[in-house]
């Protein structure tokens, strides 16, 4: 729940169970650098801009309804925002080509063009994280929101600042939360679903179905039946345990698993989008009998709706209905019972599947308003069609905090060369990544990584710049290692903790400069931390996410120095890359002077000799042919996600949610030489829960080779005999090695080489495999390949 402080001007985020903004009528949206950004005003409403990473000027032009441009349309809540003049600037200096495009646009239809009018002017003189500047509309109108800056450079200045947008309407009932979102493309059919009915609909071969939650928390189920096979005297419907048998996953989401199919194992619908990322998707809809034993006898229901749509095609009712359960949050729990909380969905979310094949299609809009299910309120569900000629990227969203902006999964800047060598991708870290490559798969890859070179999209890495006059105390107090002690060109390896020692997450600190660092992990809740650190110590320091302007490829194995040795030109006061040592970077370009600006560092995921390549979004495609052309001569191969886990796990290299979580402390993942409790005498996070770790901690890492060709899997339990003394995190068959190696977390007191254990399946104890306690890395334990 949020509450504005008038006193201080600012948000307040309580930790604790509340109302979330939508539902207190409160709008959210971002504005980051370079955008633009227009909202629709109404006479009374309050808009407030929030620096979520400071450091990012706005600019605000009203214009009234009648179309002229007036400052004084927006009344200021506190202080005097200073008076500027709009200017697009030439392109890169202020804007990029979207919002330009956005802009003239905006400026053709309303008939004015912005530049030149006087606009407010906020954030100059307070370019504090957290910063606030709250407005009145005094009349109704549009604002434009303008975030100018400059390209962001490759070493972090400039780096993208989002703004957070807050409009609280005078009149909820006029929020635009209670409209339907934009179209993605021109509807065929617009079908709205008044809340406790169903409507029925048909679709043809290659069609787009929408099936929106228009207020929030609110469940629909989904059924529909060929029509081929209603011709020939068939009810062909979607089939929950076909679809289980067939993708291998309790529902179907964007990707590879992606299919709904009928009995006769005929795929029906992909899901292409999902910007909820959490359903129930399979059960029954609800049914009379579920609430006459509720003793509720003649209530409304599903089942029953989907039978009258479903009469004139023929179909006898049915006592229930399965379906596809969208928007509905049940969960089968361990213990074999069956549980459910109020649904996942916010205003405007969203599932757009693709027919492949011509159906009736049913949706409802569930009625149930006896428990959390639609959250007590049943309300509408809107279905838009869209026709075969469209083409949607697939993705499935995420939402870094609860009030966030959904995040669609997005395709990297290397896609447009990944995706002519494989359709294989996986989503990882927001982003598309290729698992596997045509022609090769995941033992080749593995194998030219181990004996010649492979080339990686790593792009799935989160980027952070943190900068200012605090920027290094901000980094010793989040991180275990000592970066006191960091030179310029310099990269360490770190853990990032809660203050109960438990990990955020892990990741690389690059020193960019005295004041100048980049955080490179694999959470982007890192920045999210950052920022809250800075701002409960009053640390002038600012944090900003660079992840998308940053591509980054990395190239590894044992002739990955000979290959970037013919392409990598760096100044003389830089590191030649021959000379570059383990973590360590240069600031350099490819093929000389004039060349493409990159940073090189020579770190890794692989175990091997290798280098990462860090570049502007817009150069990644001309990268990848400049590296690909260099490793030719070697045999270098693109590697997907599939070999790297055998990789990394050989290499005895730790992976979140794996090796890892928020219970666990560095001691335990196997990096507790991340922590130099002696050396490092700065206070730093977690540090007092850390000391009792190290002397009263239970498990640490270690590593395993088993009996046989089976593997275990992440979370098995390890035993001997009856007791339970750790856990699988991590388990692959090695082809060098010629056997199956797993990492796994074990009681101290049975952690010594030689160890027999047993890893249990199925009930624990009816199946076990035999194996026993050895030395990681499993490859190369000197880690010799790495140093050479």
């Amino acid at each position: 729940m949020s509450i504005y402080d008038t006193q201080t001007s600012r948000w307040h985020h309580l930790v604790e169970p509340g109302i979330s903004l939508w539902q207190q009528g409160i709008e959210r949206d971002e504005i980051v650098s370079r955008a633009l950004a227009v909202v629709s005003l109404r006479a009374g409403d309050h808009l407030h801009l929030v620096a979520i990473e400071g450091g990012q000027p706005c600019e605000l032009l009203f214009v009234t309804a009648a179309g002229r441009a007036d400052p004084a349309g927006l009344e200021p809540l506190s202080g005097e925002p200073r008076m500027a003049v709009f200017d697009s600037g030439q392109g890169s200096e202020r804007f990029d080509g979207a919002a330009l495009a956005a802009l003239r646009g905006m400026a053709r239809r309303m008939q004015l063009d912005p530049a030149g009018r006087q606009v407010r002017r906020v954030f100059d003189d307070d370019p504090a994280p957290g910063a606030v500047a709250g407005f009145a509309a005094v009349e109704d109108g549009l604002c434009l929101i303008a975030a100018p800056a400059p390209a962001m450079s490759l070493c972090g200045a400039h780096a993208p600042s989002r703004v957070e947008l807050l409009t609280r309407r005078a009149d909820p009932a006029a929020s635009p939360l209670m409209a339907l979102p934009e179209p993605l493309a021109d509807p065929l059919q617009e079908i709205h679903v008044p809340h406790s009915t169903a409507v029925s609909y048909e679709v043809r071969a290659g069609d787009y179905i929408q099936i929106i939650d228009v207020s929030g928390r609110q469940c629909s189920d989904f059924q529909a039946l060929t029509l081929r096979g209603l011709d020939a005297g068939r009810e062909l419907e979607i089939h929950h345990t076909t679809t289980r048998s067939l993708m291998g996953a309790a529902y179907p989401a964007p990707g590879l698993h992606s299919r709904f199919f009928n009995v006769a194992q005929e795929p029906m619908f992909e899901v292409i989008r999902d910007t909820v990322g959490r359903h129930d998707t399979f059960g029954l809809a609800c049914f009379a009998r579920f609430y006459e034993e509720l003793g509720y006898p003649g209530h409304v229901n599903c089942t029953d709706n989907i039978n009258a749509r479903l009469t004139p095609y023929g179909v006898a009712p049915r006592a229930g209905w399965e379906a596809v359960n969208f928007f509905f949050n049940s969960r089968a729990e361990h213990d074999n019972a069956l549980s459910f909380d109020e649904a996942w969905s916010r205003p405007g979310d969203y599932v757009l599947l693709r027919a492949l094949t011509d159906c009736v299609c049913l949706t409802t809009s569930c009625p149930n308003d006896l428990d959390p299910a639609n959250g007590w309120n049943p309300t509408d569900i809107h279905v838009r069609t869209y026709g075969a000629k469209n083409l949607f990227s697939r993705s499935v969203a995420v939402r870094m905090t609860p009030e966030a902006k959904p995040s669609l999964t997005r395709q990297t800047p290397f896609h447009e060369k990944t995706s002519a060598l494989t359709a294989h991708y996986v989503e990882a870290g927001e982003v598309w990544l290729p698992a596997t490559y045509r022609n090769h798969g995941a033992v080749a890859e593995y194998h030219a990584c181990r004996e010649k070179a492979v080339m990686m999209d790593l792009s799935s890495l989160h980027k952070f710049e943190v900068t200012g006059p605090d920027a290094e105390a901000l980094m010793i107090l989040a991180l275990t290692r000592n970066v006191r002690r960091m030179s310029v060109g310099e990269v360490v390896y770190s853990a990032m903790c809660h203050e109960t020692g438990g990990m955020i997450d892990d990741g690389t600190l690059f020193r960019m400069g005295d004041d100048l660092f980049r955080w490179v992990c694999a959470d982007a809740y890192c920045g999210v931390w950052l920022r809250r650190l800075a701002e409960e110590n009053g640390f002038k320091a600012w944090v900003r996410p660079s992840t998308e302007a940053l591509a980054n490829l990395s190239v590894q194995g044992p002739e990955s120095r000979r290959i970037l040795e013919e392409i990598v030109w760096t100044r003389d006061d830089e590191t030649p890359l021959a000379e570059l040592g383990c973590f360590r970077f240069s600031v350099a370009r490819l093929g000389g002077f004039g060349g493409i600006p990159v940073v090189v560092s020579r770190t890794g995921y692989t175990g091997e000799l290798g280098y990462e390549i860090f570049c502007h979004s817009g150069d990644a495609p001309a990268v990848w042919d400049a590296v690909a052309e260099a490793g030719a001569g070697v045999g270098i191969l693109p590697c997907g996600l599939e070999a790297m886990e055998m990789l990394r796990v050989e290499a005895g290299l730790v992976m979140a949610h794996a090796e890892f979580d928020g219970t666990t402390d560095p001691f335990e993942a196997g990096i507790g030489f991340t922590v130099p409790l002696k050396s490092k005498t700065d206070a730093f996070v977690g540090r007092d829960a850390l000391v009792k770790r190290k002397e009263q901690g239970r498990f640490r890492l270690a590593g395993l080779e088993l009996a046989g060709n089976e593997t275990a899997q992440h979370g098995d339990p390890i035993f001997v005999g009856r007791a339970e003394i750790g856990v699988v995190t991590s388990c692959v068959r090695s082809p060098l090695l010629k056997k199956t190696v797993a990492l796994c977390r074990l009681d101290r007191d049975y952690a010594e080489e030689g160890r027999a254990v047993e890893i249990g399946q199925l009930d624990h104890h009816q199946k076990r495999l035999r194996a026993h306690v050895v030395p990681f890395p499993f490859y190369d334990p000197q880690r010799t390949r790495l140093r050479s």
